[in-house]
């Protein structure tokens, strides 16, 4: 079993960070912005508030396979400049001289650009035994093995994200990141948020004595996006769907190729009893391809590396296998949890914890089966399906979504400590 951090998840994280460690918390100066929240004060026709800017500071520390004992520490800034930007930073170092470091910032308006949000962020890490699953990229379905080499990895992503005027986006870009308060139905002209976010992106992944694989993916994203759920952090009802094409459009050094990936949560509350304050039924279907996969130029097939292309395994898809675990052309995953919310909530009392505001806590148990395929059809797709199951329990902490889970295999078990649902 082991213990596994990765840093793209959190990069998701939009709220303060607090998690059950000291923290260390400044207001800096005010930062005012401009807004149309009816809720807000009027000066004329346009209409003004001031948020202060909040820093919280999480040290951690953390042991795993490939990092060994690690030290680090995570920063957030909320109300960076504008009441719906934020500010990520982490960083760490381990006994094996390994290291990682990301920034990123989230949630940025253009004056009088009220439909548009942007958002960016940077990612450079060394591992020193750094674990990876290859194979040889013109054959990718033989020879898959596990190594152990010195990997240097970065990612750039810039994210302009286009929010359609209807639904919940017909008060704004920033008016949308709001709960719902509307009733859920299952038409995107009055329900949910609908977006199109386009995001220029540049990979690396540079492995010794593997000098021969690709180790760069450079391109633009497209992605459009349907969120009809009544909570993200904690949905009862409704569902997200996302439609994703990614295009490295290639150069002398590397082959152009294209992704695309498909994916569709639902949610079903089943109502509460007097254990449980809530139950909920959530799931999730995940489909991609590489239409690309067998076009050629020359010897060169039109494939993305493996650090980039179509994979399973990881925090959120085959929670029971290690990242990336498989990788090829295609891949289709079915996932389906069973969510409740206990009546009984001891963390306030509890030591340490009762420094947090923390309004409830979930316990889940979760299944998932999935396939990746050198071919996209539905016999190979669905030919010796893996399976992953488990169990875990979800916190929202200071208004972040921590999830501890426990996932099985045939092959291995993980345990991962991570925010954010996984759908």
């Amino acid at each position: 079993m082991k213990l596994q951090l990765f840093i793209s998840a959190v990069a998701l994280m939009l709220q303060p960070l607090a998690l059950a460690s000291p923290t260390i918390t400044t207001k800096p100066q005010n930062s005012s912005v401009v807004t149309k929240d009816s809720s807000l004060s009027e000066q004329g026709s346009t209409k003004v508030t001031t948020a202060e800017a909040e820093f919280v500071a999480v040290p951690f520390a953390f042991s795993s396979e490939s990092l060994s004992t690690a030290l680090g520490a995570a920063g957030v800034i909320k109300h960076a400049g504008q009441v719906q930007a934020s500010i990520l930073g982490i960083g760490l170092y381990s006994a094996n001289d390994s290291w990682i470091g990301y920034l990123s910032a989230h949630n940025y308006q253009i004056p009088k650009v009220d439909s548009w949000l942007f958002s960016v962020e940077t990612y450079q890490a060394q591992f020193k035994e750094g674990i990876y699953y290859l194979a040889d990229p013109a054959m990718p379905e033989q020879n898959v093995s596990k190594v152990v080499t010195l990997g240097d990895e970065s990612y750039t992503r810039l994210h302009a994200k286009y929010v359609l005027p209807w639904g919940r986006g017909s008060a704004g870009a920033a008016r949308s990141l709001a709960r719902s308060k509307d009733p859920i139905n299952w038409n995107p002209l009055n329900s949910g948020v609908t977006s199109i976010k386009v995001s220029p992106f540049v990979q690396t992944r540079e492995l010794q004595g593997y000098e021969y694989l690709p180790e760069k993916a450079q391109g633009l994203a497209l992605e459009f996006d349907w969120d009809n759920r009544d909570n993200g952090k904690n949905s009862t009802q409704g569902g997200q769907t996302s439609l994703k094409f990614s295009r490295d459009f290639g150069s002398e050094e590397r082959s152009s190729w294209t992704t695309w990936e498909f994916e569709q949560s639902a949610f079903i509350a089943i109502g509460g009893n007097d254990w449980f304050a809530q139950q909920v039924l959530a799931f999730n279907f995940y489909l991609a391809d590489t239409p690309t996969w067998n076009e050629q130029s020359g010897n060169d097939y039109h494939r993305p590396p493996s650090f980039a292309g179509i994979s399973l395994g990881g925090f959120d898809h085959l929670r029971g296998y290690a990242s990336k675990r498989f990788t090829g052309r295609s891949a289709v995953m079915y996932s389906a949890e069973y969510r409740i919310q206990p009546r009984w909530q001891p963390l306030q009392q509890w030591p340490v914890f009762n420094l947090y505001d923390i309004p409830w806590w979930q316990w889940v148990a979760f299944a998932e089966a999935g396939q990746v395929a050198d071919e996209f059809n539905a016999a190979a797709l669905h030919d010796d399906l893996k399976w992953s199951a488990g169990i875990g329990a979800r916190f929202e902490v200071e208004n972040v979504v921590v999830r501890a889970e426990l996932a099985y295999s045939n092959e291995d078990s993980q345990f991962w400590v991570m925010v954010n649902q996984p759908f």
